[in-house]
């Protein structure tokens, strides 16, 4: 396997700034900066944001501002007046939700540093509400912004092998809680950071829900990782409407704490599932949610294979271009691809995910590809060595499919 020039760089630089490891979307993050005024990345709380930004600060002239601060806050009371004074720095804005009426004063501002020869590195704009803040920016800044996602820890980030891989599914990818001394700490981590979601964020974000039936909802997604959902079934149990149900969906959504993965669907003479999939994105925060605090119980839990599948489909994305698609495919039949990824080149590669080292492979799996008109086909699997399957499909693991992602980039 061939081995990119930026993965070289890459792991050149992994070893740990204060405490974090270095992460995948730093060169990427400055390569945005140099070419555009404004950079939004957007995360959980808690993901690195602040801490990759603030690394930031070490090597360019910036200036940082927590809009969760009264002192940062008062200084912005007059945006325009404050931040044509940084003219020249860095300007970062962290908790941008918080203050949505910034993004018209950023527009001009933008514009009059232009005019004054001032093109890129402007500002960078640290979210943690996803669709709000890139409504309210594309309307503001239409031509001067552009987007970054950013996932917790993946495996490339914490040089992976057997034990640390374990620890990163266990725990999840929030760095405080992979970091921890022991599983028992990341998980009263990790329930810190949900009641803080529950209890403070989503009322500070103007939503008036019951903490407990918010919390009841995203367990059931946890049980029902990866599955079809039955909303009928999910308002009755909640004693909500299905319209309801379907706002709460969109706010954890939003909130980036689940992914909606939308079905691929465009050949319209087969009768396919056109519902999405939902998934915990953080794989700590699921196994926290049902009460499986080590390794040993989740082997032993009914969601140990759709537990798998969602921390692989999120490696995974952790690393695509921000171009390429990714959906899911399933006939009525019951015929299905875990994962089908549109990349930039329209070139399509379908991954079906299996948790053990000799998994049962499933006998649609090469027939579907051939509708779909696959021109990968990988199956990801808990072995430590990839191998060739046939003449056109690879036993892969998580590692090297990422890499296969990164080297084609």
């Amino acid at each position: 396997m061939q081995i990119h020039k930026y993965t070289l760089h890459f792991w050149s630089l992994i070893p740990k700034i204060q405490g974090m490891l270095h992460r995948y979307l730093t060169e990427k993050l400055k390569k945005n900066l140099a070419r555009m005024p404004a950079v939004a990345l957007l995360g959980p709380r808690q993901v690195g944001k602040t801490t990759l930004a603030k690394s930031l600060i070490k090597h360019i002239d910036a200036i940082y501002l927590d809009l969760e601060s009264p002192s940062d806050l008062l200084k912005l009371s007059d945006p325009e007046t404050f931040l044509s004074s940084q003219r020249g720095k860095l300007v970062i804005i962290d908790e941008l939700q918080r203050s949505p009426n910034l993004f018209m004063a950023l527009r001009g501002i933008i514009d009059n540093n232009r005019e004054n020869g001032f093109k890129t590195g402007q500002f960078l704009l640290l979210g943690s509400a996803s669709m709000d803040l890139m409504r309210q920016s594309a309307e503001s800044l239409a031509g001067r912004i552009t987007y970054m996602q950013m996932s917790g820890l993946n495996i490339f980030e914490i040089r992976a092998n057997p034990n640390t891989t374990k620890t990163l599914w266990v725990r999840g990818g929030f760095p405080d809680s992979y970091l921890s001394a022991d599983n028992e700490q990341a998980m009263e981590w990790l329930e810190d950071l949900i009641r803080t979601y529950l209890e403070r964020d989503i009322p500070q974000m103007g939503f008036n829900i019951p903490a407990t039936r918010l919390r009841r909802l995203w367990t059931m997604i946890a049980h029902m990782q990866g599955e079809a959902l039955n909303y009928s079934k999910l308002a009755s149990n909640l004693e909500i409407d299905n319209k309801t149900v379907t706002n709460y969906l969109d706010i954890l959504t939003d909130l980036l704490l689940i992914r909606r993965l939308e079905p691929w669907h465009t050949n319209a003479k087969k009768r396919m599932i056109k519902s999405p999939r939902y998934y915990i994105r953080d794989s700590g925060i699921q196994h926290k949610l049902l009460n499986i605090n080590n390794y040993d119980a989740l082997l032993s839990n009914p969601v140990l294979g759709k537990s798998w599948e969602g921390f692989v489909i999120e490696n995974i994305l952790s690393v695509l271009p921000r171009n390429a698609q990714p959906y899911y495919y399933r006939t009525a039949s019951g015929a299905e691809i875990d994962l089908v990824i549109i990349m930039p080149n329209s070139d399509i590669w379908c991954v079906e995910i299996k948790f053990g080292s000799n998994p049962k492979i499933n006998k649609h799996f090469n027939r579907i590809c051939d509708e779909l008109s696959a021109t990968k086909k990988y199956i990801v699997f808990g072995g430590e060595e990839s191998f060739n399957l046939s003449k056109d499909t690879m036993m892969i693991t998580l590692k090297d499919l990422m890499q296969l992602i990164i080297d084609s980039i």
